[in-house]
């Protein structure tokens, strides 16, 4: 009797996983009238906490405007860049805007949009550290944030480098701004973040990795759903929303390559 109850539950417990593999129907969320959407915070620039502990950034206002013009209320589901793809794999959320890059390793397993937003992932160090290309950064103590593109390009071209693996941006920023680390692999707005703190010898770019292309994240086999994300994208990179929403934190418009989406 036991054997059978213990059966039975693992079988509630595989069609209970079934049921959360559903996450990101499209018409499941008009009918229940929310969409849950991660963001990953601590990331200056995309997603923040403000000075009123509200979640605030360029991914918060393009997830705000989504949720707005699919006419249903947007339930913020605040992660961790390692978070990203599994918070989606395992249906805790229907949509992923948290400054994710598009890979083929992550499309083999989750969805993208077309891009929405891009961005430079570099490396950076005090003027007096001399770093020019991969090469260089062989001993050296460089800051990365886990489960990152950024993460994944030092490991595979710089193997000889001393890496520190942080759990977010915002724990790299102030292990850079403490000197617990030579030189970081981020993108500039973490890069500013850094110099803030520091009274003397900032930061500055030593080399440009790569440009990778952001898009918003979903679970595979929800094709309605991705045909409306990308044409939202395409709409609203089309009428300048997206770009307006960009510029209003990063300082700078969106990429070209971005903004080619939207023709």
């Amino acid at each position: 009797m036991k054997l059978k109850q213990t059966m039975l539950a693992a079988v509630l417990g595989l069609c209970a996983v079934g049921v959360t593999a559903q996450a990101g129907d499209l018409d499941q969320i008009k009918k229940d009238g929310v969409i849950r959407v991660a963001i990953a915070m601590g990331v200056p620039m995309f997603s923040y906490a403000n000075a009123q502990m509200q979640p605030e950034g360029s991914d918060v206002t393009t997830a705000e405007m989504l949720a707005k013009d699919l006419g249903v209320k947007l339930e913020l589901v605040p992660i961790t860049n390692a978070a990203r793809v599994p918070t989606i794999q395992t249906g805790k959320a229907d949509l992923a805007v948290a400054n994710l890059s598009i890979t083929e390793e992550r499309a083999k397993v989750i969805d993208f949009s077309v891009p929405y937003a891009s961005l430079q992932i570099i490396v950076a160090a005090p003027k007096d550290v001399k770093i020019a290309d991969y090469k260089d950064l062989k001993g050296v103590k460089i800051g990365v944030t886990r489960a990152t593109v950024n993460d994944t390009d030092i490991s595979k071209n710089a193997p000889d480098a001393n890496i520190r693996r942080f759990e977010d941006d915002a724990t790299l920023v102030t292990a850079a701004a403490s000197r617990q680390v030579q030189a970081i692999s981020s993108q500039w707005p973490n890069v500013a973040e850094v110099n803030k703190k520091l009274k003397a010898d900032p930061y500055e770019t030593k080399f440009v990795q790569h440009e990778f292309m952001l898009g918003i994240a979903m679970p595979k086999q929800t094709p309605q759903l991705k045909e409306w994300v990308d044409g939202w994208v395409r709409t609203n990179l089309k009428n300048g929303r997206l770009n307006e929403a960009y510029k209003k934190y990063h300082g700078n418009d969106l990429s070209p390559k971005v903004l080619a989406n939207g023709n």
